[in-house]
């Protein structure tokens, strides 16, 4: 929503640098949200959730290729990325549109498709 479209997806997903899972996870943990492995594993496998009534998806992962072998770079979409104002003196980094849709070929599924079609149409009318 914050760049002016709901999604259909309904989950949240964050894509953090390696170096910085304890101070997300710390942060997290002041809404109750509980990492289901620790920060090396979480290296390891390249990503990891946060837990409690809610699931929160986290990749570290320095790269993560779409379904048709686009490889995309996390510090490329973080150069590129969006400061958003939520109020309070607090901003939301998160990824231009174009970068958006590419994170949503990382799975490909109906849901996805969708938020892409709906995305293409907010970039398209920018």
């Amino acid at each position: 929503m914050l760049l002016g479209l709901p999604v259909l997806t309904a989950d949240y997903d964050f894509w953090i640098a390696s170096d910085d899972i304890t101070a997300f996870n710390a942060a997290a943990a002041t809404a109750a949200l509980m990492p289901t492995v620790d920060a090396d594993t979480a290296r390891r496998r390249g990503r990891y959730a946060l837990e409690n009534d809610e699931h929160v998806d986290v990749v570290v992962a320095r790269s993560v290729p779409t379904v048709d072998g686009v490889e995309v770079a996390f510090d490329a979409l973080w150069a590129r990325r969006q400061s958003i104002d939520i109020g309070g003196g607090v901003a939301a980094q998160v990824p231009t549109i174009d970068d958006l849709i590419l994170t949503k070929r990382f799975a490909n599924r109906p849901k996805d498709l969708e938020d892409i079609r709906l995305l293409t149409i907010l970039r398209d009318e920018r």
